[in-house]
């Protein structure tokens, strides 16, 4: 084999006779496809590895899945938000390539495409897009949640148009260590699971690939994280084991018992304000409790565009909901919602496009169901707080009287 010469986006390391070369990409270049496959064509490389997982490479072999999609199944599974992120993620790609006539992904699928034609083996090697979402979800604080909703929220309706110079310029080093610093400054939660977590799962899944010689195709912005735990790896500093990044972080055992500590709290105070406090006590906090949780779930569905019925479950279920963990009103409001309008396949088939504006995210049944399952969710956990401030106000009206009691207990 001829020596080869690394340039911007191509990146070719030794480890004693066996090589790894890197095609850096923008995913919605058109000269990104013609380097994946004049690079494939050139090396003919023993294996190819490809920045893609099992699930979004069926999803580029069958354009037509997304007829499958049960927006239902997919509220009750707790995958709304992680449905709504792909969706305006990848309604904001599709933005970006429609000035140079590319879809993201397509330099993915011209290397597949090239690797079978030259009877080639391809290996999937990126983590599932499922995975990575829930751990940047997780490993958030609240406050970098809402950071994260603000900033997907704001890729969704951007009008800011890319030209093909300025994708191709994503493919320069000065480029991404300046698109890199400003992510890990801003959310630095997310740039450690979208990009540092999956340079080193992407490294160790191409150096377990067979053959002499490997050629992987991926996202320019990973190359100098992915050629580090190369040569990490090659010097056995690390090993390929990366099942500590492979799911979900569980939670602990903290997490658990603080995600029953609200509602048994809430309990508790309501209960108190009928020991202590009287009968009429006792229904005023009541009923200040289904009031607030359960108008501003039903103000965050109306706010949606949400059916009369959908407003109504929002309101009645609100209350109940927000004392129990494992169901949420989101769940909820979305599921009726989506029985009461259906998405149509005219949904399905603007869906992306539909993404990139206020007007679409109404106009469209299935973003409205998410929509509704965002807004319902926000209300309610705002008359959560609502609530339980009026309850400390109350209960601090006949403090002494608790006091007393708990005193009581002990003489």
């Amino acid at each position: 084999m001829e020596q080869l010469q690394d340039t911007d986006t191509q990146k070719h390391l030794t480890f004693n006779g066996r090589t790894i070369t890197l095609v850096g990409t923008a995913h919605v270049s058109a000269q990104s496809i013609s380097e994946v496959t004049d690079a494939i064509e050139k090396e003919k490389p023993d294996c190819v590895a490809i920045e893609l997982d099992e699930k979004r490479l069926q999803s580029l072999k069958d354009p037509e899945s997304w007829r499958k999609m049960d927006i239902v199944k997919v509220l009750r599974n707790k995958q709304g938000f992680l449905m709504l992120a792909n969706i305006v993620l990848s309604g904001y790609q599709k933005r970006m390539g429609q000035s140079g006539g590319v879809h993201s992904g397509d330099e993915m699928v011209a290397a597949i495409k090239k690797a079978e034609e030259l009877d080639i083996p391809q290996v999937m090697v990126d983590r599932p897009i499922a995975v990575t979402f829930r751990r940047a979800w997780a490993k958030n604080s609240l406050w970098g949640k809402c950071k994260l909703m603000a900033a997907l929220l704001a890729s969704a309706f951007s009008k800011e148009e890319v030209s093909t110079d300025q994708i191709e310029q994503l493919k320069q080093q000065s480029e991404m260590d300046t698109m890199m610093v400003e992510l890990s400054d801003y959310l630095p939660k997310v740039k450690e699971v979208l990009i540092d977590e999956r340079d080193r799962y992407l490294a160790s899944h191409i150096w377990e690939c067979k053959g002499e010689h490997v050629l992987a195709v991926l996202g320019a912005g990973h190359l100098p994280g992915v050629v580090a735990h190369l040569n990490r790896l090659a010097s056995g500093e690390e090993n390929s084991d990366c099942s500590d990044i492979s799911a979900e972080p569980p939670k602990k055992l903290i997490s658990k018992i603080a995600a029953w500590i609200i509602p048994v709290l809430i309990v508790a105070l309501i209960a108190a304000g009928f020991v202590w406090g009287g009968t009429q006590k006792g229904w005023d906090m009541l009923s200040s409790w289904m009031l607030w949780n359960g108008l501003l779930a039903g103000l965050g569905s109306l706010l949606a565009g949400g059916n009369i019925l959908t407003i109504l479950a929002s309101i009645l279920g609100a209350p109940f909901t927000s004392l129990c963990p494992f169901v949420g009103v989101g769940m909820l409001a979305g599921v009726v919602q989506a029985l009461i309008k259906k998405p149509k396949v005219s949904d399905m088939e603007t869906l992306q496009d539909d993404s990139a504006s206020l007007k679409g995210f109404y106009k469209n049944r299935i973003l409205r169901v998410l929509l509704v399952f965002i807004l319902s969710s926000l209300g309610s956990s705002v008359g959560t707080f609502v609530a339980s401030a009026s309850f400390v106000v109350t209960i601090s009206s006949f403090f002494d009287k608790i006091v007393d009691a708990i005193k009581a207990l002990f003489h």
